[in-house]
């Protein structure tokens, strides 16, 4: 560990092993700046395929995160 690993009481940052860097599929909390949702382009919003399976895409829900949701 390095110094500015530390805390002042010497103990390792609690901070240092949160990564917040965000990746395909990550969640956005709710009310998150920049975010929203949208009408699925594969079902048209339906949650729905052509044959009444759930939509892959949506999960079934007919809405698609937008900016991380």
């Amino acid at each position: 560990m390095t110094p500015d690993e530390e805390s002042v009481a010497g103990e390792e940052d609690p901070g240092s092993a949160l990564d917040t860097a965000m990746t395909p599929g990550d969640k956005a909390t709710p009310g998150t700046p920049g975010t929203g949702e949208g009408v699925c382009r594969n079902c048209g919003g339906s949650g729905r395929t052509e044959d009444g399976k759930p939509c892959p895409t949506c999960e079934g829900t007919g809405k698609v995160g937008i900016g991380g949701v």
